[in-house]
């Protein structure tokens, strides 16, 4: 058997004036070429999930139904989407952790929300506290958004698509108007529509072998 030769990290104190300098096996710098990719699946939990509420936030379905969204969010919402930002943690692709690992959370967090947390709110007050968590996810998607043009037009559109979502979920609730709320339950309907057709085009054109379904690719 030949032997292997060892690998190791090292990291030194740079001398002054110096900067650190960091010794990477190639094992470590390859990792990520062993691992599937994780969007698929991360775009396909999201869109799920984001369904299921959204028919409710429109009301095609009774509110009295809507327990159903917890588990969906926190199983394959929550916890598969933090696994999918930690497989492209893993892959080296920062984009891709911070969103699935972040919006995996924000499932998860609803979930323990809905649950745990708002039935001791005080009904007359407890949109405010609704509102204000909306609107700090509003404002994060809007930053991912800016991001996002940077990828291609397939994601580009989920994230405008969630971020009119979220904006009309943050006034409707805010303001309390029924109207607008169902408003973002349409807009999450076509967030979740696109979310699973990019997820298709993904895992299509890598089980195929080429781009069969297009994501729209941006001019850099």
């Amino acid at each position: 058997m030949v032997s292997r030769p060892e690998t190791r990290t090292e990291i030194r104190l740079p001398e002054a004036g110096e900067p650190t300098r960091h010794t990477v096996p190639v094992e470590a710098a390859t990792a990520g070429a062993s691992i599937a990719d994780p969007a698929p699946l991360g775009l396909a939990g999201f869109a799920l999930t984001l369904f299921v509420l959204s028919v409710f936030n429109a009301g095609l379905v009774g509110a009295s139904l809507s327990a159903v969204v917890l588990p969906v969010a926190l199983f394959y919402g929550g916890i598969m989407l933090v696994l999918a930002g930690m497989w492209e943690f893993r892959r080296a692709n920062t984009f891709g952790t911070l969103v699935f690992a972040s919006y995996g959370s924000f499932w998860l967090s609803y979930a323990a929300f809905a649950q745990f947390v708002a039935p001791g709110l005080p009904v007359d007050t407890a949109y405010r506290a609704v509102g204000t968590y909306l609107l700090a996810w509003t404002i994060f998607t809007f930053m991912l958004t800016i991001v996002a043009i940077r990828t291609n037009g397939a994601f580009l559109a989920v994230f405008v698509t969630l971020l009119a979502t979220f904006v009309l979920l943050t006034v409707g609730t805010l303001s309390t108007t029924n109207s607008i709320i169902k408003a973002a339950g349409w807009a999450g309907l076509v967030t979740a529509a696109i979310a699973w057709y990019t997820s298709f085009a993904l895992v299509c054109n890598s089980t195929w072998g080429k781009d069969i379904f297009p994501l729209f690719p941006l001019t850099r």
